[in-house]
């Protein structure tokens, strides 16, 4: 891989994934945990629109998801940025919806210990998807998000969570 080729930061490394994949928009309440991936996806031609809540964004997703038959994508920040979107996760699940939901989440030496919107996320999110990855390295962000758009795709479609935390995002 030439050095030009190189990501400069894991939003990098998740919009480049996504771009590869197809996805044209990403549905969000812009939030300080996911901005890199936001201005990345951005510069690479994805569209991000951003709703009033984030329980929208994942509704949106949704309904692109249902209208185009690819994963719909939404991205929201940290604990109750996350919290914010579980009737729109259960709906889309119910509805077997191919869906990735990109959730933002404290650095990862700091989880556990106080940090700004630092929750326990997957257990609140797990019965509602069909696939998880909590990401601990910048190198597993963009194969983690292959994954989960594979994932929302294979048999049953449905939605899935990348837990992306914002220290390997920057």
């Amino acid at each position: 891989m030439s050095k030009a080729s190189v990501p400069a930061h894991g939003g990098e490394r998740v919009a480049r994934a996504l771009h590869a994949h197809g996805v044209r928009w990403i549905f969000t309440l812009c939030g300080g945990h996911i901005s890199p991936i936001l201005v990345a996806a951005k510069a690479l031609g994805i569209e991000i629109v951003d709703t009033r809540d984030e329980v929208t964004a994942v509704f949106a997703a949704d309904a692109a998801a249902r209208l185009t038959g690819k994963p719909g994508v939404a991205a929201v920040t940290a604990g109750p940025g996350l919290t914010n979107t579980i009737t729109a996760l259960k709906n889309a699940q119910l509805a077997q919806s191919p869906l990735v939901l990109l959730g933002g989440a404290a650095p990862t030496a700091l989880q556990g210990r106080g940090a700004l919107q630092d929750i326990a996320q997957l257990p609140l999110v797990e019965p509602h998807v069909k696939f998880v990855r909590q990401v601990k390295r910048v190198a597993d962000l963009g194969p983690a998000v292959e994954e989960a758009l594979a994932a929302s795709l294979e048999g049953v479609p449905g939605p899935t969570f990348v837990e992306c935390p914002v220290d390997l995002l920057y």
